[in-house]
């Protein structure tokens, strides 16, 4: 019991009450993990060391007990968190760096799914004897970011991918369901129009929902029943679709990472943008492009957080608190931003040596998993004996990220640079429509994916900064 008594010393007697069942999970958790005190009293609990690349996604289960990750290594952890100790690992049986990895509720955390940049979704079965059993579900054409497991299901979960496909997995089937193909509202470059896919989420509120976002401004809601009565059908049907007004129709953005609170509030997050936060009735329906202008001024707008950069890597985003209080996000500058949902900033923590991803939010406390660049899972819970400040040069900190964003529009490239830049489209275009390679094809093609640039560009003084261009997914 010490480890577990260590994340709540301060004096916390309702979580020491929690800890010995005198005190209902569901009251406690709206009296404590909702406070602001107890927020601005969260620090680093402890570090999770046992991977050999970047982590990639982690996962509490649905008791909170445990937490999975998932890293560039191809493995899996299981971890007691609270106690800082590796239970087992396994091969994913994957080939390429892990972006996703979720325990599957109601199966004694028996049931892990993965996927991964080599385009497979993967079950990991838990054996008696303490082994793991891996099984290839699925296949995207290119890297899948995202699974999203329906809510209280031991069976039934999604994922989407670079190839623009949601597919539907029920673990009691044989094979997955294509569900569709994300198409562009106008005309694409991508092939066929169709729209590379970060992110999917499912409505807790009303599980017949779910959300996704991908390579343009819009985040798309589906009704999974419609899907259910016409099995043959692969159209993209959207029930509804959200974006900032000032973002409809603007090329180069994309988005990142969705979340859904439990209200049906939905979370988005764009590449070097900001984070918006949709209600339900801000929607544009099924066809945004066709709301006539005077309709789009009288809708509300969404919230919006800023002060984070969210250009280099594909990152999530989270809702924290059991009522949903809280909006976290990582960010390029390895800070972790926790905002209050009314937008103002509330903390501001240095979560990686380089860029915080991934932020997991535990089920019932107030307690935090997150990771980035570095080899490891960071733990945080309120461990601080005082309420921590905001540090003195967060405006500096906020500063600098959005001049980061503004310069981005302002990168001037060689001609030469352009040139390979639009080799390696071209080359990644061809790929997706016929992926029947040689293999000195596919030996050319991974010399390129292996590129890595480093720019300079000046702002018109003494003053340069370095941009690092790498292959998406990289």
């Amino acid at each position: 019991m010490k480890s577990r008594l260590e994340v709540y010393r301060g004096g916390f007697a309702e979580v020491w009450q929690r800890e010995l069942g005198s005190s209902r999970p569901r009251s406690f958790a709206h009296r404590i993990a909702g406070s602001e005190v107890i927020v601005k009293q969260i620090d680093l609990y402890g570090k999770l060391d046992g991977h050999d690349g970047c982590v990639n996604t982690v996962h509490f289960n649905s008791s909170g007990d445990f937490l999975v990750s998932g890293s560039d290594d191809t493995q899996v952890i299981f971890w007691d968190w609270a106690a800082k100790s590796k239970q087992f690992s396994y091969p994913s049986g994957h080939t390429d760096n892990i972006f996703q990895a979720r325990i599957m509720p109601f199966t004694d955390d028996r049931k892990i799914v993965t996927s991964a940049a080599d385009g497979q979704v993967i079950l990991g079965q838990v054996l008696e004897n303490g082994g793991v059993e891996t099984k290839i579900l699925g296949k995207h054409q290119g890297s899948v970011h995202s699974l999203a497991i329906e809510p209280g299901s031991p069976h039934i979960f999604y994922s989407c991918g670079e190839d623009g496909f949601v597919q539907h997995f029920d673990l009691r089937s044989q094979s997955a369901a294509k569900l569709f193909c994300c198409s562009s509202f106008k005309e694409s470059k991508q092939p066929h129009g169709s729209i590379r896919l970060n992110a999917v989420v499912i409505d807790p509120r009303n599980p017949n929902y779910f959300a996704i976002g991908g390579y343009d401004g819009y985040a798309r809601v589906y009704d999974i029943r419609s899907y259910q009565q016409e099995a043959s059908s692969y159209s993209d049907r959207p029930v509804n679709t959200f974006c900032p007004r000032d973002l409809i129709g603007t090329d180069n953005i994309h988005i990142t990472g969705l979340a859904y609170s439990n209200s049906s509030e939905l979370l988005v997050s764009y590449n070097d943008e900001l984070v918006y936060l949709f209600q339900k009735n801000m929607g544009l329906g099924s066809n945004p492009l066709s709301v006539p202008s005077e309709h789009l001024q009288k809708l509300d707008q969404p919230q919006v957080y800023i002060g984070h950069r969210n250009s280099q890597t594909v990152k999530g985003v989270s809702f924290f608190g059991p009522n949903d209080e809280y909006v976290v996000s990582g960010s390029d500058c390895g800070h972790i931003f926790i905002w209050k949902k009314s937008g103002e900033l509330l903390r501001l923590m240095v979560g990686d040596k380089h860029i915080v991803n991934c932020l997991e939010s535990h089920p019932f406390l107030p307690v935090l998993a997150t990771s980035g660049l570095e080899k490891n899972v960071k733990i945080w819970s309120p461990m601080s004996n005082n309420c921590v400040p905001l540090p003195e040069n967060v405006q500096e900190i906020m500063d600098a990220n959005k001049q980061g964003r503004e310069d981005r529009s302002r990168i001037t490239l060689t001609p030469d640079v352009i040139m390979h830049v639009l080799r390696l489209q071209r080359r990644q275009t061809l790929t997706y429509i016929d992926r029947r390679y040689t293999r000195s094809d596919l030996e050319s093609d991974e010399e390129d994916e292996r590129e890595t640039f480093v720019l300079g560009f000046s702002d018109g003084d003494a003053s340069s900064e370095e941009v690092l261009i790498t292959p998406y997914g990289s």
